[in-house]
């Protein structure tokens, strides 16, 4: 495993306070002399924080197992900049404007970058001033730490997967799911977007007070954080919860192939399971929806990492044997450092390929596979993309290069991990993968268009059109006032020419 994924996957359990002896490990070498690390167990745990501490000190961070004079930074989690005060004060400790107070999103991107890295706003946690917090006697006033703007841009935000508002955020994707089921945009987007925002915070909302000068919260938005914050729960929710249609939808579109028009019409028919509309003999089913009951069980079962790897050798071996140059890259959800997904993704680009052979290779790989009796379905959708053709202004808008939907045969030998979710019986397990095929020379774009999230997508593309008067998508940027098209050879040439910092793709989880 990864460390750094480990760091996310640490046990979170609460246990005993325990003291240790103070002062940094000696047993690893100390490469970053100027910083002296104290990360505060309040909210994260022994366990959590020892394993934190371990692997700090393997990066060369001098860590402290116990706050002293020399400490320089403080690090912390699921705290805001007021709570580690509280701490501080209950402690009985002397706070000082020396200190930097810091999120643990900070420290996981120094050992990520195997070095410390500049502070950003988003690592500084916010003082919030309260008549509760009084200063302790002889203590020095603790200077409050510059409160970064939050932009209403997912595209000049870092989202990670560390969320610390996700009883919110779950509530909203539920709203906005239901709104999308209702085909309702307009009260669908402020829902996502909020959801996006509160994603990239790097403190929990507690309060109403915590809400202020945050973007993306309407009054409806805010009504629901306030019934979570009062009761627990939203009722808006609990209704969408129990609401025939929208758990009718939910079921009916788990399915493969099926969309919301599929969906509605068998929810007007009066059908309400699965079960019934299998045995209906006067429905007629697509070939992708066949396949999609066919392997229901398999198909609704997260993809682990595990498989996707397996997926993602079993894909490059195959690309590889008919174009040796090809670039492979596992695109979508994985890319950007989830553990799970419900199918896998893969941009192919070769530098030196014909259009002939591009055209092909799609076709050659699911024969190859078919032979080997590995493909379970496949749908190839021939490229329509026009070289010249300036960028959609639609910020859903999909792309036109040559896609196969596909249906693999994973078999369990092929995974190294016993998570393999296959059923009992069976010694495989169907997979959904996605390939796209793409020209050499937009490969940056479709990179950065199919790694996602929608959402930071969705505003990586307003802002090109709101602010920069420029129009992007998975083929082009294109710049409205010169006239041009704008080239690029990596993600980060085309954040450059949207004057954007550079977003890596684990951060853009919004």
């Amino acid at each position: 495993m990864d460390p750094l994924q480990a760091v996310h996957l640490g046990p979170r359990k609460k246990r005993p306070r325990q003291t240790g002896a103070s002062g940094a490990s000696t047993s690893h070498d100390i490469r970053f002399r100027d910083l002296v690390l104290f990360i505060l167990e309040k909210k994260m745990g022994t366990t959590r924080r020892a394993f934190l501490m371990e692997l700090a000190r393997r990066k060369g961070f001098r860590v402290e197992n116990e706050l002293s004079d020399s400490v320089t930074h403080i690090v912390a989690e699921n705290n805001s900049g007021s709570d580690v005060l509280e701490w501080l004060q209950l402690q009985n400790i002397k706070a000082s404007s020396e200190f930097e107070l810091l999120d643990i999103s900070w420290l996981i991107e120094c050992m990520g970058a195997g070095k410390p890295v500049e502070m950003a706003g988003r690592h500084q946690l916010v003082v919030r001033r309260s008549p509760s917090l009084s200063p302790v006697p002889g203590s020095q006033t603790v200077l409050q730490p510059a409160v970064q703007k939050i932009s209403q841009y997912a595209c000049q935000r870092r989202t990670t997967l560390n969320n610390h508002n996700q009883l919110f955020t779950d509530a909203f994707d539920i709203l906005a799911e239901n709104y999308e089921f209702r085909e309702n945009e307009v009260s669908c987007l402020p829902f996502m977007r909020a959801a996006s925002v509160l994603k990239s915070l790097s403190f929990p909302i507690v309060s109403m007070k915590d809400t202020e000068g945050i973007p993306c919260l309407g009054d409806k938005v805010k009504s629901v954080i306030e019934g979570i914050i009062e009761d627990g729960e939203s009722s808006e929710v609990k209704a969408v919860l129990n609401d025939e249609r929208y758990k009718c939808f939910k079921l009916f579109t788990s399915v493969f192939g099926v969309g919301l028009k599929t969906a509605e019409k068998w929810f007007r028919m009066g059908f309400r399971t699965l079960s019934k509309i299998k045995s209906d003999k006067s429905l007629r089913f697509t070939q992708m929806q066949k396949a999609g009951f066919l392997y229901y069980e398999d198909l609704i079962s997260c993809v682990n990492r595990a498989e996707a790897e397996a997926v993602s050798m079993l894909v490059k071996e195959a690309v590889v044997a008919f174009l040796p140059d090809a670039l492979v890259t596992m695109t979508g959800g994985f890319r950007r450092g989830k553990m799970t997904g419900h199918d896998v993704d893969f941009l192919i680009t070769s530098p030196e390929a014909t259009e002939e052979e591009e055209q092909q290779l799609l076709h050659k790989v699911t024969n190859f596979w078919r032979q080997q009796g590995l493909l379970l379905y496949c749908d190839i959708i021939e490229s329509t993309f026009e070289k010249f053709k300036l960028p959609s202004r639609k910020v859903d808008a999909l792309d036109h290069f040559q896609k196969c939907f596909l249906i693999l045969k994973l078999h369990r030998g092929l995974v190294r991990s016993e998570e393999s979710g296959q059923q009992e019986g069976k010694d495989w397990k169907a997979i959904r993968v996605d390939l796209v095929m793409c020209p050499y020379e937009r490969r940056a774009f479709a990179l950065l268009g199919w790694t996602g999230s929608r959402q930071f997508e969705r505003d990586l593309r307003r802002y090109a059109t709101h602010e920069r008067k420029m129009m992007l998508d998975n083929h082009a940027l294109y710049d409205k006032t010169k006239r041009v098209f704008l080239e690029a050879e990596s993600e980060e040439e085309i954040f450059a020419h949207l004057g954007l910092d550079y977003i890596e793709p684990w951060e853009r989880n919004a």
